[in-house]
């Protein structure tokens, strides 16, 4: 299965690990991104397909799900095997499972619990309630809850509606199993929770920093590549850039960068790109296939088809290029998490959103190994480490872009002036929100260029000339995002001076959508 060749990460040799186990809750990467904002190394996996236990794995956190322990094909795994190796956390389903293998009840709760719930402790001496208030709000989300905690086992939490809210598991006291979801925000006390697992209870040493990450990279790049040649793909963004440091700090000038212009960059990006990464010292090749691109769009509308067009020209032009540069054994990709997240289908509440440009894998024709030094990190553990490498704030500060580019923000089929035309309001929408101060304020913006024609009036004449929205959107690594509330006053000043200065756009409207259940771009 897909699932299984994205999530599943080597796990670090070099350094603390937690171990996840998905079961298909659509809260588990943010116990990742909780786990790693505590500077402790994380990996999710399957719950069926998982790496053996070895002694860089701390501790193993069991993930909620949308299925009941009670039905017939649950997910399920070998619980005895990873409570004898690692202190263990289950959460909801996980907690459900735990109880229930272990000899407890879980059964249909008299009402389904969803929202917030005021967590009392019991008093029973612990670790992983230790220092938390008496009474602290949490997240719930289940209809099972458990009836009877195993044999020996002590309930630890309770809540008003529901009896075992968390127990300390008896036949290993390294086990806890909570009803509720510490990683979501509404618990108020969810990472001292998941801190007083990870360091009193697993006895990690919180050192994965950006250095430690570093550090480890460059090592692992060295042991993967040798003294090959490796071409990377670079696209401007955050992403590709760092993954260029870390290959250069690797391996030097076996290295080699090719940017390509396709046609579908923002104004004036591929010379300003090229003039950037004149400072990092990198081997860089540019080059110009605008037009190979145009004519492969040509009449294309259908947002997933124009993706893998955009993919395999890349692909093709790099074929092209690879030939150019001798003994190249490698291509190195900047994938991040969400990246793969997004690219893949879970048997579960989880489907394929969109295909990735960065995954998918590589014809075979190419005879390129692929490196992906940023595969387990989150957007903003990418800003962390370009900053500790001395990436240029221009280049650091710069909003995501995906990798189709403004082929995806033109709605319908693609044409050079219809580029053009996006990139003239694009231009100005991010001009004027530096103007403002709102572009370090916002997350990812963009302009999308719509499908329709709308009525205007402009001096004495009517016209009938293109619409465009604007999008504006916080996050922290793409996996949900809110839209901005920009003031009315700039956004009225952004719409005039687009309307004003880009002839063929009449009007301009804002997206006040956010991710769920809309995605951040509209393709």
């Amino acid at each position: 299965m897909l699932r299984f060749n994205c999530f599943n990460f080597a796990v670090s040799q070099m350094t603390d690990t937690i171990l996840i186990l998905d079961f298909g809750s659509q809260y588990t990467q943010l116990i990742a991104r909780r786990v790693r904002e505590l500077n402790v190394y994380c990996e999710i996996h399957p719950f069926n397909h998982y790496p053996r236990p070895n002694s860089h794995i701390k501790g193993i956190i069991l993930s909620g799900s949308p299925s009941s322990v009670n039905e017939t094909d649950a997910p399920d795994v070998d619980l005895n095997a990873l409570l004898a190796h690692a202190p263990t956390l289950g959460v909801c389903y996980g907690a459900q499972l735990m109880a229930k293998k272990m000899g407890g009840d879980v059964g249909k709760s008299a009402h389904r619990e969803y929202g917030r719930a005021m967590l009392i402790q019991t008093g029973e001496p612990n670790h992983l309630l230790e220092g938390l208030q008496y009474e602290s709000q949490v997240w719930m989300s289940h209809s099972d809850s458990i009836l009877k905690v195993p044999e020996d086992s002590t309930i630890i939490g309770t809540t008003a509606s529901i009896p075992v809210a968390a127990f300390k598991l008896g036949a290993y006291p390294q086990a806890y199993g909570i009803q509720f979801h510490p990683e979501v925000y509404h618990s108020s006390e969810g990472s001292a929770l998941l801190s007083n697992f990870l360091f009193n209870i697993c006895g990690c040493s919180g050192d994965w920093t950006p250095g430690h990450f570093i550090d480890e990279t460059v090592h692992k790049i060295r042991e993967q590549v040798g003294s090959d040649t490796v071409i990377l793909g670079l696209s401007g963004g955050v992403d590709s850039s760092v993954a260029a440091l870390l290959l250069h700090k690797a391996i030097g000038p076996k290295l080699h960068c090719i940017f390509i212009n396709n046609g579908l960059l923002r104004k004036n990006e591929y010379d300003d790109v090229l003039k950037a990464y004149e400072q990092l010292n990198l081997n860089i090749h540019g080059i110009d296939v605008s037009q190979r691109f145009y004519k492969e769009l040509t009449g294309v509308t259908e947002p997933e088809t124009k993706r893998k067009i955009i993919g395999r020209v890349f692909v093709e032009v790099f074929q092209d290029e690879s030939k150019k540069i001798q003994d190249a054994k490698w291509l190195a990709q900047g994938t991040i998490y969400p990246d793969v997240i997004e690219s893949v289908s879970v048997k579960g509440p989880s489907a394929t959103i969109k295909s990735h440009h960065n995954v998918g894998g590589l014809p075979e024709s190419l005879h390129l190994g692929i490196v992906e030094p940023l595969r387990s990190l989150f957007k903003d553990e990418v800003r962390r480490v370009g900053k500790a490498m001395n990436l240029p704030s221009e280049i650091l500060n710069r909003h995501p872009f995906p990798g189709p580019g403004l082929g995806i923000r033109i709605i319908g089929h693609i044409t050079e002036d219809k580029v053009k035309l996006l990139q003239e309001a694009d231009y100005i929408y991010l001009e004027k929100l530096k103007e403002y101060g709102w572009y370090e304020q916002v997350w990812q913006a963009g302009t999308i260029l719509l499908p329709i024609q709308s009525v205007g009036v402009m001096g004495d004449e009517r016209t009938y000339e293109q619409v465009v929205a604007l999008r504006a959107v916080s996050s922290t690594d793409g996996m949900t995002a809110d839209w901005v509330h920009i003031p009315y006053e700039v956004l009225a000043d952004i719409s005039n001076s687009i309307i004003n200065r880009v002839k063929g756009i009449n009007r301009v409207v804002y997206d006040i959508s956010s991710k769920p259940p809309a995605t951040i771009e509209w393709e």
